[in-house]
């Protein structure tokens, strides 16, 4: 089924962006940094959102002392991306409250964005979103995160953690046929704020609330006796 997808790909985009082209004057820029890596400085961008049914210039630094996830996503009006948008949507109260703004991405125009929000949830559409939903038109923006595929020209699940210091803490990439988990997003984000603000090291499967290391030596024997009696 995905390899139909596949194949209809290009026609998507060329009907997309065939009006798309005409109308849109403001196209998504990028401060341009090296590849992105985790512990390096997230690429900055500009471009054209979605927010509240009204369309609106964002960059990275709209967003100032918050942590962003960005999430990237193939095309509106396909299959797996509105689960993922609407997964995120549901769960967007608990990542304000980790002081954590959503962003969606994708080489749509915001026009098409709008279209897609505007769409019932019964009929494949995403309804209204609480978060931004971000036009990449030009691809430049998936392109300095490294998620663009070249020849189909569209970017791949790329999920990226930013600090508020807008360094990325982790990132991730999935393939096309493969949705992301909202929840394990979250578990990332306590991990990563635990961390800093308690200075001890998250184990595997870590969840909030549960016992954490003491990165050294000798304190890390506590975690180590209290899990392996």
């Amino acid at each position: 089924m995905f390899r139909t997808f596949r194949r209809m790909v290009p026609q998507l985009i060329q009907i997309s962006n065939s009006t798309s082209h005409n109308l849109v004057r403001k196209c998504s820029t990028v401060t341009r940094n090296n590849t992105p890596r985790v512990q390096g400085l997230a690429p900055n961008f500009k471009g054209i959102a979605v927010i509240n049914d009204a369309f609106k210039e964002i960059s990275l630094d709209s967003f100032d002392k918050k942590y962003v996830v960005l999430v990237f996503y193939p095309l509106d009006f396909t299959f797996v991306c509105p689960t993922e948008l609407i997964a995120f949507n549901e769960k967007y109260q608990k990542f304000q409250e980790l002081n954590t703004e959503v962003i969606g991405i994708s080489i749509d125009s915001h026009f098409t964005h709008l279209g897609w929000m505007n769409t019932k949830r019964s009929a494949g559409g995403l309804g209204k979103l609480k978060f931004p939903l971000l036009s990449d038109i030009n691809k430049i923006i998936a392109k300095s995160y490294n998620v663009l595929l070249e020849n189909e020209g569209i970017a791949l699940r790329g999920l990226f953690i930013i600090d508020p210091k807008r360094i990325i803490r982790h990132m991730s990439i999935n393939d096309l046929p493969i949705g992301r988990s909202v929840d394990e997003s979250l578990r990332l984000i306590e991990a990563i704020q635990f961390f800093e603000s308690h200075g001890e090291v998250c184990p595997a499967n870590w969840k909030k609330g549960s016992k954490t290391i003491k990165p050294d030596p000798k304190g890390s024997k506590e975690y180590f006796q209290a899990t392996n009696e």
